[in-house]
């Protein structure tokens, strides 16, 4: 299946939502509405947001999820780390994966950078295996990086 579609979709509709607010907070609420109710396959979607060093749960959609995570743990503290995405398969053989929902088996974090600062990230789980691939990659940064720029961060 092609996702180009639905992603050419999903940033158009985020381009008219996220320019028009500077907040972060309340961008990072209707961006993690925006993913989860485009995206097939999803069962979280939301930001963690760098917080003295620390990863602190912002504004998600899913069930209630890990307030904390340290820097270099997990999927979300691993990229927020390396300052680069991962696409990950399959988390059960992620090293040190954090297992806030077990439903999850897939899992993408895409890092929120401006300004060469790191903000926080942008995590999405699925219950399904190998949910995310290079063309969510592609499009997740494209996203993150729209929310950066609109995000007074």
């Amino acid at each position: 299946m092609d996702k180009t579609p639905v992603y050419q979709s999903l940033l158009q509709a985020a381009r008219s939502l996220l320019t028009t607010e500077t907040d972060p907070i309340a961008n990072a609420a209707n961006a993690s509405a925006l993913l989860f109710n485009t995206l097939p396959g999803l069962n979280w979607a939301g930001f963690y947001i760098l917080r003295e060093g620390t990863l602190v749960l912002g504004p998600f959609q899913g069930k209630p999820a890990c307030m904390r995570i340290a820097i270099g743990k997990g999927v979300c503290g691993r990229a927020a780390q390396q300052q680069k995405t991962l696409v990950v398969k399959d988390v059960h053989a992620f090293p040190g994966h954090i297992a806030c929902d077990a439903a999850s088996n897939s899992e993408i974090v895409v890092p929120i950078i401006k300004d060469g600062k790191l903000w926080g990230v942008l995590d999405i789980d699925s219950p399904l295996t190998a949910r995310f691939d290079e063309t969510d990659r592609q499009f997740l940064e494209e996203f993150a990086l729209l929310f950066a720029k609109s995000s007074a961060l």
